[in-house]
């Protein structure tokens, strides 16, 4: 350590006050502190009121002259208050044995007395940089492991509280833990690959690779080289080789996000390598295994491309263990409330904007709104709001939805009877809601008691 900078906080314990003297006459140029004491019982004590980058602990007290196991006690005790401690031993009897021993037990070094200076206080200074590269890479692993758990809560990205969704939330966790291929099915803006991250996230593959591929954006002369990878050569861009997604994420998962776009002959190279559990790059004959956790996703009605022959079925039993089926923001009105309010939050916070809530007619324009874009529509006219109010509430008029989603706003009169129309609302209304009471009844404006009474009254 240079005399000019001082660096580091030691504590020196060794029963001998002459020692301890010569310690803190040699390190008071070199260190920020120096502590001593005589007495080992000491130590937990003056660890809790300081934190020492060096312990300088001799191996021998009065209880015990020659072996040095009191020193391995007190060394014990001292990683048991701080497992960073850098412990560096000094004793007047060394020899190879206890030095080996000495590191086995968790000290960094060994000094004999009577000591070099320039030795120990190089000891002293290397011992000082240990010690906080020991906390920095310690508060590494706690940041890291704090974003783990953030990013490991089972359903961190997904709001809701209807029981639509706490169905899609059981299915997750029932297929997490297992490796069965997963087909997840939704309109756009539904959050399939939420769900696709959230299997992932609870599942034994959890600490290995999550690939993603979006098969609606990858041409088909390209379909082969980006899946299954390519030799130098096979073709004219390949200027090396090269791994496909599946080799990438073999050990791993992999998630083939709009799979309903592939065409059929795609879809039987697909077939094929999730039934041999192998690929073979282009311009090779060599098969490669792969390891994979497959998860797919489609805004198709996939079922009704099967009906139509345009998806093999096959290829769908192969992909489909288990079927996830996301339902439309419209299908789960009762999210509304909540997911605003979380929208509403991140955003404000994001942009630095003071907005304390979205007012009662904000809240009735949106849930008038159909929602074609789903939950990403929404976030998207949150973020909007929030970024052009000057106000402290989000009002309708800060709201710019489409025409599109808008629904029942217009409905043709074929009568003025009140009680006919009535049952015209609540039967389009339920239809809408694909019979639903509870998402109809809070879309009425009425319990689920009041419409169960209004639909008996008129046979629906």
């Amino acid at each position: 350590m240079e005399k000019e900078k001082k660096k580091g906080r030691v504590l020196a314990v060794d029963d001998n006050e002459d020692i301890l003297f010569s310690l803190k006459l040699l390190l008071k140029h070199h260190a920020e502190l120096i502590k001593t004491t005589s007495d080992p019982s000491e130590i937990p004590e003056l660890m809790k009121n300081n934190d020492f980058d060096v312990i300088l602990l001799d191996m021998n007290f009065t209880k015990d002259a020659i072996s040095g196991q009191e020193g391995f006690d007190w060394l014990e005790k001292i990683l048991e208050i701080d497992p960073e401690a850098v412990v560096v031993f000094i004793t007047a009897y060394g020899d190879a044995e206890k030095a080996v021993k000495a590191i086995k037990s968790g000290a960094i070094d060994f000094v004999l007395k009577p000591w070099q200076n320039e030795k120990l206080i190089a000891t002293v200074s290397s011992s000082v940089q240990l010690r906080r590269s020991r906390v920095e890479a310690s508060g590494l692993r706690r940041k890291q492991k704090e974003i783990s758990k953030v990013l490991d809560q089972p359903f961190h990205d997904f709001i809701g509280v209807s029981p639509e969704m706490k169905e899609v939330f059981s299915t997750i966790q029932k297929v997490a833990k297992t490796d069965a291929n997963v087909l997840i099915l939704g309109e756009n803006g539904t959050g399939k690959e939420l769900v696709a991250r959230a299997l992932y996230r609870n599942s034994p593959r959890k600490d290995e690779v999550f690939i993603s591929v979006d098969l609606g954006s990858i041409s088909e002369t390209l379909f082969e080289s980006e899946l299954f990878g390519h030799e130098k050569g096979a073709f004219t861009d390949a200027i090396k080789e090269k791994a496909g997604r599946f080799e990438i994420a073999s050990g791993g998962t992999l998630f083939l996000d709009e799979i309903g776009n592939l065409s059929l002959p795609l879809q039987a190279k697909l077939l094929r390598v999730i039934e041999n559990r192998q690929v073979i790059r282009v311009g090779s004959n060599k098969p490669i295994p792969v390891d994979i956790r497959l998860i797919c996703a489609t805004n198709y009605d996939i079922h009704e491309l099967v009906a139509n022959e345009k998806f093999r079925q096959d290829l769908l039993y192969r992909i489909n263990t288990v079927e996830i089926k996301l339902p439309p923001l419209r299908e789960r009105t009762g999210d509304l409330p909540v997911l605003a309010g979380h929208f509403l939050k991140t955003y404000c916070k994001k942009y630095k904007k003071n907005i304390s809530k979205i007012s009662q007619d904000a809240m009735k324009k949106l849930s008038r709104h159909h929602w074609p874009g789903n939950v990403r529509e929404l976030q998207h006219a949150i973020e909007r709001a929030v970024i052009m109010s000057e106000t402290e509430i989000l009002h309708p008029e800060d709201f710019l939805l489409s025409s599109a989603g808008k629904k029942g706003e217009e409905m043709e009169l074929d009568t003025f009877n009140l009680e006919e129309i009535e049952k015209s609302v609540i039967s389009k209304v339920m239809k809408q809601n694909q019979g639903n009471i509870s998402q109809a009844a809070s879309e009425l404006g009425l319990t689920r008691t009041s419409l169960y009474r209004r639909m008996e009254k008129y046979g629906l």
